[in-house]
């Protein structure tokens, strides 16, 4: 069984391997977890189901991942296609991207303090109609 289109879309695989085997990871570290408090099995150390448990997940799921990474041919196409894409889009230079940064957390700011006055507004409305009480 040979990969499909080896040669192509490299870096979306690669990137697509590791952000689903992340999801994965993190998939088998909350099972461990949860058997934790999970069935007890007479005679076997709590840790030894948690780890079985893990291990079953685990591995299944990450050879699934393996299999549409390497072969099946709607997945990997796609992948491809997203990397073409991707090399055709005209990126921004960086100083357009920290002028946008900065603008937007300028903004940011100020919808907070904005929205902080007119909590405060509020709080002294409320104090004064007696819906809140005032603080000393």
């Amino acid at each position: 069984m040979q990969i499909y289109k080896a040669e192509e879309g490299f870096w979306t695989r690669v990137m697509s391997a590791i952000a689903y085997g992340l999801v994965v990871a993190m998939g088998a570290v909350w099972l461990f977890g949860a058997l934790a408090s999970g069935p007890r099995i007479e005679g076997v150390e709590q840790v030894w189901v948690q780890a079985a448990g893990s291990l079953l997940f685990l591995i299944p799921l990450s050879l699934v991942v393996a299999r549409y990474l390497a072969f099946h041919q709607k997945f990997v196409d796609f992948l491809i296609a997203t990397e073409v894409e991707m090399r055709k889009v005209n990126w921004s230079t960086r100083r357009e991207i920290f002028g946008a940064t900065r603008v937007v957390i300028g903004l940011t700011l100020l919808v907070a303090a904005i929205t902080f006055v007119v909590d405060k507004g509020f709080q002294f409305l409320f104090q004064q109609v007696g819906v809140l009480e005032k603080i000393a």
